[in-house]
């Protein structure tokens, strides 16, 4: 009977493949995770800080630099750091040779409430606390604020926010006790009296066209209040 040494070398060549790659993969699971590598995407001003997303991963697994790769559930330590506050959303996962990454993106902030309670309005509406590393420059909201009715307020944020005009200008947004909102401009004395977020874009412009006249003219200072609540008027209260 002749033997077939191809198929011999063949099988004994696979077997011996299939022996590294088990080996291979065995020792990777065992290789313990480095120190977390923390990266941040997007907005350079730091509200958490890379210290404190280590310590949200240690929470969750000990000294994560201890742990075997194939005992870490990257799933929970996603769901953990998705939890603060601060952060928008979450990546974690691990390179081939044992380092463990988190990209980490911030909510942003694009008004700050002043009233019994400060806090962030993020760009999503959502409550954001306020930061020990950084402070943004956002206009601050004042009056009569509902921490779980911020829909109004936050409409109004979101406009300046996405306006180069306003976001320059504004720097008070102020609900009142009858729910008027009304916006304070920087380096003019009279109140802007939006009234509702009906209309909004019309009203805005309107202040816009106002504002641009009136700076021509050198008037701006010759007035306490400017309503804008009824459509198609800009109602002047000089002072």
């Amino acid at each position: 009977m002749k033997v077939n040494w191809s198929y011999i070398k063949m099988f004994a060549l696979l077997s011996l493949v299939a022996f590294l790659f088990a080996f291979a993969s065995a020792r990777n699971n065992e290789r313990r995770i480095v120190a977390p590598n923390v990266q941040f995407i997007g907005e350079n001003n730091l509200f958490i800080t890379s210290e404190t997303v280590s310590k949200l991963l240690i929470q969750n697994y000990g000294k994560v630099k201890n742990v075997a790769k194939e005992s870490l559930d990257l799933n929970v330590l996603e769901e953990s750091l998705k939890s603060n506050l601060m952060i928008k959303t979450a990546e974690v996962y691990l390179t081939v040779n044992g380092t463990l990454n988190a990209e980490i993106e911030q909510k942003m902030p694009i008004a700050r409430v002043s009233t019994n309670a400060s806090y962030y309005i993020d760009d999503e509406g959502s409550f954001m606390p306020l930061s020990n590393n950084y402070t943004a420059r956002v206009p601050l909201v004042t009056g009569h604020i509902e921490k779980n009715n911020l829909k109004d307020v936050y409409k109004i944020a979101n406009k300046i926010n996405e306006d180069e005009f306003l976001k320059r200008h504004v720097i008070e947004i102020h609900k009142s006790i009858n729910r008027d909102i009304f916006l304070r401009l920087r380096q003019c004395d009279f109140l802007v009296q939006l009234g509702d977020v009906n209309l909004l874009d019309k009203k805005i412009n309107n202040l816009k066209a106002f504002y641009k006249q009136n700076l021509k003219d050198k008037t701006l200072n010759n007035y306490s209040k400017v309503n804008l609540q009824f459509e198609n008027q800009v109602i002047c209260t000089k002072i």
